[in-house]
């Protein structure tokens, strides 16, 4: 059993790619056949984070950003890219030299990253059932997420993202 246990520090923040017509998948009947292609991180602004397997702390960050990441089947490197290049620079910090609010990113903090795939990000009810066939099957999502955690890295500090 997988858990993520997090320390809540300000704000729920939805971030996704927005080059294609883009709509959230709806339980009203006519929007269910609308086709759903992006990316989709929710960053959460956390004091502490960490996840855990089988009772075992497997992953862990201080102050910082987590970022439950959603990836579609037909998501490519530039995708990630965006989400990468988008999260690492949202300004969702106080700068503590200036008081001024929502100026800073997680780079300028030094603060930390964790990243945790979420495929569930892509669940559409049908009837009382989740589905969640647009989400990348297991065998491609998670290479895929390894890539992501990497590009994290490089544009980062290595010991500072988590995944």
């Amino acid at each position: 059993m997988h858990s993520v246990s997090i320390s809540p520090y300000f704000a729920s923040i939805i971030c996704t790619k927005n080059k294609q017509k883009f709509l959230l998948p709806s339980l009203n009947k006519h929007h269910r056949n609308l086709q759903i292609r992006a990316m989709r991180a929710v960053v959460q602004r956390v004091a502490s984070a960490s996840v855990e397997v089988d009772g075992r702390i497997v992953s862990e960050i201080g102050p910082g950003l987590l970022v439950l990441v959603g990836i579609h089947d037909s998501d490519t490197e530039s995708d990630a890219d965006y989400i990468c290049r988008k999260v690492l620079n949202m300004r969702l910090f106080t700068n503590e030299n200036t008081g001024k609010g929502w100026d800073q990113n997680v780079m300028q903090r030094n603060y930390g990253v964790l990243l945790v795939s979420q495929f569930t990000l892509y669940g559409i009810l049908k009837g009382n059932k989740p589905d969640f066939h647009v989400a990348m099957p297991p065998q491609t999502a998670k290479p895929f997420y390894e890539s992501i955690v990497d590009k994290f890295r490089k544009a980062y500090k290595p010991d500072a993202v988590k995944g």
